[in-house]
């Protein structure tokens, strides 16, 4: 694939990253320590899928696949959180991790 047709991906990917962020915040403090990690854990590949594939590295589709495995793991424990980010995390990682697998 062309740079260009990367760009839904990272767009999804730099969106998941923005959510899980905000979710992390609001998890600092709280006793939801598997959620904030997971948080961590997805907002650290979906930084590095969307910089491989803005880069057109070779490596991309398998760091897609386990972005959409971390993703789909995040989206399951952050949908358990009523707040409001833990959700909008949730909802973010879900559609991360529909993109990562239709890669």
């Amino acid at each position: 694939m062309k740079n260009k047709d990367y760009q839904n991906y990272i767009e999804a990917c730099l969106a998941c990253l923005m959510a899980c962020e905000e979710c992390v915040d609001c998890c600092i403090g709280s006793d939801r320590e598997k959620c904030l990690r997971l948080c961590m854990d997805c907002a650290e590949i979906c930084q590095l899928c969307a910089r491989l594939m803005a880069r057109n590295s070779s490596v991309s589709g398998k760091i897609c696949v386990l972005c959409a495995e971390i993703c789909g793991l995040c989206a399951e424990e952050c949908g358990k959180h009523e707040e409001e980010r833990c959700q909008k995390c949730a909802e973010m990682c879900r559609k991360c991790a529909d993109m990562c697998q239709s890669y």
